[in-house]
């Protein structure tokens, strides 16, 4: 067994209550290494060419969550949440920073293969001794609070009734979902902690589909073996000195973003991307500061520290508890939302992460809302109450309304793509007069990160051609360095934040599997190899739609208007060189003029027997 996998995965059937232990070859491991990678290999072997008619939410859909031989040893470990997207009907390698990865690996599991539907709500309760599904009838439409609270003391309570001599357990890593994903709003996360989110893909949706509220583990047992225990220990050592010296995103995090993108780099959504830039010095981060009551708070293995918890004290969002917010929440359930206020983004925050609401995907959705509401498509009458821009309370009860899935929340639950083709049959209008609002790629809402100014890290194909869609931790570039760096740390699962250098993550990859992984073996062969299976299943979508190569290849409508303001005004992405770029992009990969993956290409990568699949497509 290669060092840093614990060398077993739990195979769950939740409808036949069913858990057995499988495992993977070396060959596999080293062919997709992990987390995103290893669960798209694991995807394309279950459903293979029947993914076009699998419906997200049918039994027999797997939700996967896999650490990756990296977690818990290199710094800022996570776990990867994946499956067929209830949103984009491809595959999101979504993480989330979680005591759940590492618990997991110390109770002897790399990951965890959910299949099925249990007859009740449940829960996976895993430990030394191996997993079991336990009622969580008494947690079903609890908010997030509520359901970590319940969920460590019962846990906790039980462990220590079976093992009293071990004295008082710390509480179990676990991951779980809110009311949104209890009632399959598309785009809900999978919720860890407070504020903790794997927020693309609509894996919340996925777990609710099947009943399943939570993973929790605790393990006792030691972390996987390395290969070279000498060698990680040093590289270690190394890692921790250049991550400590980031004293800037330990002092501030992300949180200081929420005035600056905008204000600086004009690429922040506010009221649904109708503009990109502001300069309310209300939003400035000090004024955040005075919410702080921990300045500094980190996961397990976490040098860099990044995160804060705010909390309101008094006035009507009294109790509302969070990280400092982080930028893309700050973003977007802000200025997004025509909110200025930092007791107001505040309370936003804590809510759509206690519904379990994806903060970014989830918020994209309200302020599409909204923007259909300035413009007279949405009424009072279709909402139950004005939804203007800045009206927090307003805001606070849409959000409700989504995850419950009342009135117009009913329909907005289907995410903003979904949603736009609702109402546009509601009110007899062509989609297309209200697709131009919605700001998504391939049916996922974009990060906070806009094209327009290109003064931000995304350019103008990041979105278009990644196999991510919106997903801003996994863009594309002309070159494919960036993504095969996004889908290295996905695989790996580790935090982008930790990043240090090439030479050392990959010496640390060789120090800890034995695989001889080079830096120049993962940009032309695994990376890609994880990217093309991805593009495949992408394109082969359904069975609800299925996106058109090229023509979907593309930012969202907003993104080729001029800025309206700023100093950037008039500015925007330019659409010929997107599409100069794309095909420099689909050549780098060995993929045709329409971004199909050749034979040729599937050959190479070891993929041939998606190639009957991808002919089909050709010949369209």
């Amino acid at each position: 067994m290669p060092g840093g996998y614990a060398g077993k995965f739990l195979d769950v059937d939740l409808s036949k209550e069913r858990i057995r232990e499988v495992s993977f070859s070396d060959k596999t491991l080293q062919q997709y290494f992990g987390g995103r990678g290893l669960a798209v290999k694991i995807l394309w072997d279950r459903v293979g060419e029947k993914w076009g008619e699998l419906d997200p939410y049918a039994p027999e859909s797997p939700l996967i969550a896999l650490t990756g031989p990296m977690t818990g040893i290199y710094p800022g470990g996570r776990i990867c949440v994946t499956g067929k997207s209830p949103l984009s009907m491809g595959i999101v390698g979504s993480t989330v920073a979680t005591e759940f990865a590492h618990e997991l690996k110390c109770s002897g599991f790399d990951g965890v293969i959910v299949t099925g539907k249990a007859e009740k709500p449940v829960y996976l309760l895993v430990t030394d001794g191996g997993a079991e599904i336990r009622d969580a009838s008494h947690l079903w439409g609890k908010v997030g609070e509520e359901t970590i609270k319940i969920l460590n003391k019962e846990v906790s309570s039980e462990l220590t009734k079976r093992k009293p001599n071990v004295g008082i357990w710390r509480e179990p890593g676990s991951i779980y979902i809110g009311p949104a994903g209890e009632n399959m709003v598309r785009n809900a996360a999978v919720m860890s902690k407070i504020c903790h989110a794997a927020g693309y893909g609509g894996y919340g949706a996925l777990m609710g589909s099947k009943k399943l509220k939570a993973m929790v583990a605790k393990g006792r047992g030691r972390m996987p073996e390395v290969d070279v225990p000498e060698v990680v220990k040093l590289l270690w050592g190394r890692v921790h000195q250049m991550l400590i010296r980031n004293t800037e995103m330990r002092r501030y995090g992300t949180g200081y973003l929420g005035y600056q993108v905008g204000a600086d780099s004009s690429s922040e959504p506010i009221r649904n991307w109708q503009t990109e830039w502001h300069d309310e010095k209300s939003y400035a981060g000090p004024r955040f500061e005075q919410y702080w009551v921990k300045k500094k708070w980190s996961d397990f293995n976490c040098t860099t520290n990044c995160m804060k918890v705010s909390c309101i004290k008094n006035g009507k969002w009294k109790g509302d508890i969070t990280d400092m917010p982080d930028y893309e929440l700050q973003a977007y359930c802000g200025p997004n939302l025509g909110l200025f206020e930092p007791a107001d983004n505040i309370h936003m925050c804590t809510l759509i992460d206690n519904l379990g609401h994806s903060g970014i995907n989830g918020a994209n959705t309200m302020g599409f809302a909204a923007e259909l509401y300035q413009r007279g498509i949405l009424t009072k009458e279709d909402i139950g109450f004005e939804l203007k821009w800045g009206d927090a309370d307003a805001f606070t009860r849409l959000a409700w309304m989504i995850a419950k899935r009342e009135g117009i929340g009913d329909i907005l639950a289907e995410g903003s793509y979904r949603a736009a083709r609702k109402i546009a049959e509601m009110k007899k209008m062509k989609p297309e007069e209200l697709l131009k609002y919605v700001v998504h790629v391939k049916g996922i809402e974009l990060g906070a990160h806009g094209t327009r100014s290109d003064k931000d890290f995304v350019h103008d194909i990041s979105y278009a051609a990644s196999v991510q869609g919106g997903d801003h931790t996994s863009v594309a570039e002309e070159g494919y360095t960036d993504m095969s760096a996004a889908v290295f740390a996905d695989s790996g699962v580790f935090c982008d934040f930790n990043r240090t250098t090439r030479d050392i993550e990959f010496a640390f990859v060789k120090a800890v599997t034995g695989f001889p992984i080079t830096v120049e073996s993962w940009r032309k062969e695994i990376g890609p190899r994880i990217v093309t299976l991805q593009r495949a299943l992408l394109l082969m979508g359904g069975p609800d739609l299925k996106w058109e190569p090229i023509k979907d290849d593309d930012n969202p409508p907003r993104f080729y208007e001029p800025l309206p303001e700023g100093p950037y005004k008039g500015k925007t992405t330019d659409k010929k060189l997107v599409e100069k770029k794309l095909q420099t992009y689909f050549q780098t990969l060995g993929w045709d003029t329409r971004g199909i993956p050749t034979t040729e290409t599937l050959k190479k990568l070891d993929l041939a027997k998606v190639d009957p699949a991808m002919e089909r497509l050709r010949s369209e």
